[in-house]
């Protein structure tokens, strides 16, 4: 072994012994480089990066505008805090973002840290505006770890598992997907839209009434849930109803977001206007940065101090912001990403057709560059799970994943199902995408001839 691979071992070693267990790794690795669609380990192996650090590395990792302009800032002003006056990339990154905003309305901003961050402070404002506690999100939506965010998040009880009591007054709602729903893949959207209205009915008369209901809370398409975008109409519906009864709609587009799924936001596909809407990950390509986004005949209704944060709208990151959203326009991010999904798809449909694979591969689904193949399990989710196959391989997500890595590419598994998720950089390359394509057919291919 040599002194490189040695001193890698030791770092890693160490790493394992004094940083918490609380966090999970894909990969026991020291990352030293990141550069475009691709990482470099410590013991000097390269791979092809699908995760871009979960979805926020989206313009490749290192872009050349986007780390000058953070560099350039960090020689003119580090920290110029939100509470005590304006500072320059903060207002830029609003002039960048505002022709990008789904609806004319939402106007008015604020940017924090982290997407939890952001949610935490929908749910502030959506209760100052309405006067009302009660929060409604979805079965399978993902929002954060924080306390506030923890109690909004359904996709898995890890997240909150050992930490109760959580915040009260949040309720679930059934997420139109045809497997938390026990329905066939090729159900109508019309139909799970319908049947998650339904129980909204039923919610709002069994459980909280819309007078106590400050905001509905929704991922345009879930995340960690497992990539399943929300039907338009299921989001006008939701739209209807909020508006019938004075609750908020707060959309999240953390992860689905800012160029992922072919449009600047998800939620432009189905038309619907947020009254709340963050977003965060890939809004300055690795720089910590959220935005909390409403229209100002609601934010006005703030307190000043209300909100904010230390490091709230940091000057390098709002600089990094500028310079992506410029790279945004000028690199043409939105074609690449509509070219490359359709090549990503008919990969993956390729794949799913193959009569050997075919029970192994339950959906390929997605929007854009954000997109996932859900595979069978002679388990499920339990012994009442509907597609439970027992002729399939067990575990087929995290082992597919695992060979992956073997081979080269960094691919992460979601959800409680079994799950692989892409979310490749919007700037990826068609070579680049046709071999990360590659691999996964023939880690697929490998896994379920294993058995």
């Amino acid at each position: 072994m040599s002194s490189a691979a040695q001193s890698h071992a030791s770092l890693v070693e160490f790493g394992k012994q004094h940083v918490t267990k609380g966090l999970g790794r894909i990969v026991d690795a020291v990352i030293t480089k990141g550069e475009g669609s691709y990482v470099t380990l410590g013991d000097g192996r390269q791979l092809l990066d699908f995760t871009t650090g979960i979805g926020v590395t989206n313009f490749g990792h290192c872009h050349p505008k986007i780390s000058k302009a953070a560099a350039d800032q960090c020689m003119n002003l580090v920290h110029g805090q939100c509470s005590i006056a304006f500072h320059g990339p903060y207002l830029e990154l609003i002039q960048r973002l505002l022709p990008m905003m789904p609806h004319p309305s939402l106007d008015s901003f604020f940017f924090w840290n982290s997407g939890s961050e952001a949610v935490e402070a929908a749910i502030k404002m959506a209760r100052t505006f309405t006067g009302r506690q009660n929060i409604i999100s979805m079965q399978g939506g993902y929002h954060g770890r924080t306390f506030g965010a923890m109690a909004v998040t359904k996709s898995k009880t890890i997240y909150s598992e050992g930490f109760h009591p959580l915040m009260p007054g949040v309720f679930s709602l059934p997420f139109p997907y045809w497997h938390q729903l026990g329905v066939p893949a090729d159900t109508p959207s019309s139909k799970l839209t319908e049947m998650c209205l339904n129980q909204l009915s039923l919610l709002f008369s069994q459980a909280t009434a819309p007078r106590d209901t400050a905001a509905i809370l929704i991922e345009t398409v879930l995340g960690e849930g497992g990539y399943v975008p929300a039907p338009p109409e299921f989001l006008k519906g939701l739209r209807d109803i909020c508006d019938k009864h004075g609750i908020m709609l707060i959309i999240d587009e953390v992860q689905c977001g800012y160029g992922r799924t072919g449009k600047h936001y998800a939620i432009e596909y189905s038309g619907v206007r947020p009254d709340i809407m963050i977003t965060a990950k890939g809004l300055a390509n690795g720089f910590p940065l959220s935005g909390i986004i409403s229209r100002k005949e609601l934010t006005d209704k703030l307190k000043p101090g209300s909100m904010g944060g230390t490091y709230a709208g940091n000057a390098v990151a709002c600089a990094a912001a500028v310079a992506a959203a410029d790279v945004m326009k000028e690199e043409k991010i939105l074609d690449n990403v509509n070219a490359r999904s359709k090549e990503l798809f008919a990969a993956l449909n390729e794949l799913r057709a193959n009569p050997k694979l075919a029970p192994a591969i339950l959906d390929v689904r997605g929007q854009g560059l954000m997109v996932a193949v859900e595979f069978a399990s002679p388990t499920g989710t339990g012994p009442y799970d509907a597609f439970r196959n027992e002729a399939v391989p067990e575990k087929l997500a995290s082992r597919v994943a695992k060979r992956c890595v073997e081979k080269g590419l960094l691919i992460l598994t979601t959800s409680v199902y079994e799950v692989i998720r892409f979310i490749p950089p919007l700037n990826i390359s068609q070579e680049d995408l046709a071999k990360g394509c590659r691999i996964f057919a023939e880690a697929v291919e490998e896994v379920v001839r294993e058995g």
